[in-house]
């Protein structure tokens, strides 16, 4: 089976769960567009796959200011686009316990990656997405760590947890707005990618063997995306997920028509 869209952005697919995603789907027959920061990467899979099956686009989710530009781009290039996959993200240790150990500007990098650069590319991309008469989708990784934190990693579980809950919203705030955008969120447990490598984690020893093995988890998530899924915990996170995350909700959803119905006397 394969996902009802005919052409797919991949934001972080030069490795790990981005650049297997980008190869289940060119693998059945849909047509992408790779973007990450590593050049050779990407050249690397568009040599693999073909240029009739993929356009690569070198681009660094950190520069936020860029972001409007790159979408415009991505968009005038292929208007055809119809489905996004928001997967950057970079995990790091803090421990505030000894405050001089920790990088602040290391900390800021890995919040903007995990979260406020995948904000902007949604308010870039949106408007793009509502404009079609066809189904459209937005997709993210998160992480079972949105739901619950590690302390090893705080702002990894922090910049996800926000992620989350903006998704949240986002779901709630485009279901009655124009087109039909579908909004995705794939929650992965720990899985053996460069996330836990020496380059990032260095203390760990081995770390790219850390969780559930690569392919694995991809077959997992393809087999729920192509079922029509909109949330999709893998592993470890699914038996988190429905331990508290179905209520949690439901309440979320009690909060919103309690609140709308508020606003309505008092909005203009």
């Amino acid at each position: 089976m394969s996902l009802p869209y005919k052409k797919v952005l991949i934001i972080g697919a030069t490795s790990g769960i981005g650049q297997a995603l980008a190869t289940k789907l060119v693998q059945s027959g849909t047509k992408i567009i790779i973007a990450g920061r590593r050049k050779e990467n990407l050249d690397q899979f568009v040599s693999q796959y073909g240029g009739d099956k993929v356009t690569a686009k070198v681009f660094d989710v950190l520069m936020l200011d860029a972001i409007p530009q790159f979408a415009s781009e991505v968009i005038s290039e292929h208007p055809d686009l119809d489905c996004i996959f928001v997967n950057s993200g970079t995990q790091r240790p803090f421990d505030f316990g000894s405050p001089d150990s920790v990088d602040l500007d290391i900390f800021d990098q890995e919040l903007v990656t995990n979260y406020t650069s995948a904000v902007r590319l949604t308010k870039a991309f949106l408007p793009h997405l509502q404009k079609q008469s066809a189904q459209t989708a937005i997709a993210f990784t998160t992480s079972q760590m949105a739901l619950v934190p590690m302390m090893r990693c705080p702002n990894y579980g922090a910049s996800k947890a926000a992620l989350h809950h903006f998704i949240l919203a986002l779901r709630t705030q485009v279901q009655d707005g124009p087109g039909d955008v579908k909004v995705l969120e794939i929650y992965p447990p720990a899985v053996q990618t460069e996330l836990h490598d020496v380059k990032h984690q260095p203390d760990l020893k081995d770390g790219h063997l850390i969780g559930m093995p690569l392919q694995e988890f991809i077959d997992e998530v393809w087999a729920k995306l192509t079922q029509g899924e909109e949330q999709i915990p893998v592993g470890s996170a699914r038996d988190i997920f429905h331990a508290f995350e179905v209520k949690r909700q439901e309440m979320f959803q009690q909060m919103t028509e309690m609140l709308n119905g508020l606003l309505k006397q008092f909005l203009r």
